[in-house]
């Protein structure tokens, strides 16, 4: 598997012949240059998770993308124009020989005084999971795993416990666009993880890396 990170959240993820983009927000930009794309995985509604200008950008350059997602974000594209396809939790689609199965319900808990939006996790080629805004635990083997590392809903120990439950081969930090520095937030899941037989890895933006 190969992934490409364009900032943030928003992934380029290569799989046999298949090219999945994630949650093109407004963190990133890249992803409007991105070609032959057969899949955008979205997986819920907030606009560092989906910027509609950016996705429209990205449907004018690859008409035959197949949007996937859940119905809270299906009815924003609804309104928009834009055709999609559900996938939620407990559902598996397959798209050129390689799965790609939907986990989780809810966005996790910023505030009590913030209702929770839905939010949907991906779980491809049995072998990468992508959580969202979220500490969904798929019950699966993973060995891939986007580790979310920073935002109003999460801190950074958070996300290393999460990592900790599922026991992923190989993490890398997602969900950090909002940082200006890097710092600890890139050098404590290492010192916290690694000892434990998690390798963590920090991709160069807009660099394909081989998993």
């Amino acid at each position: 598997m190969k992934i490409t990170k364009f900032g943030h959240c928003c992934l380029l993820i290569e799989e046999g012949n298949l090219r999945i983009l994630t949650d093109p927000g407004n963190y990133s930009t890249s992803q409007n240059d991105a070609k032959n794309i057969d899949v955008v995985l979205i997986t819920h509604e907030h606009q560092d998770h989906l910027h509609l200008d950016s996705l429209k950008t990205i449907l004018v350059n690859n008409p035959k993308a197949k949007i996937v997602t859940n119905h809270s974000v299906g009815n924003l594209l609804a309104k928009e124009g834009i055709r999609y396809v559900f996938l939620e939790d407990g559902q598996i689609l397959e798209e050129k020989g390689i799965s790609i199965e939907a986990f989780g319900k809810k966005h996790a808990v910023m505030h009590s005084a913030i209702p929770q939006t839905e939010n949907t996790g991906y779980f491809i080629a049995n072998k990468f999971f992508y959580p969202g805004d979220a500490f969904t635990n798929p019950r699966k083997p993973i060995e891939i795993l986007a580790l979310p590392v920073a935002g109003p809903w999460l801190r950074l120990s958070d996300g290393i416990e999460y990592a900790k439950e599922l026991k992923p081969k190989i993490c890398f930090p997602v969900h950090d666009g909002m940082l200006k520095s890097i710092g600890s937030t890139n050098k404590l899941p290492s010192v916290v993880l690694e000892p434990l037989g998690i390798k963590f890895i920090v991709p160069e933006l807009n660099k394909k890396t081989d998993y």
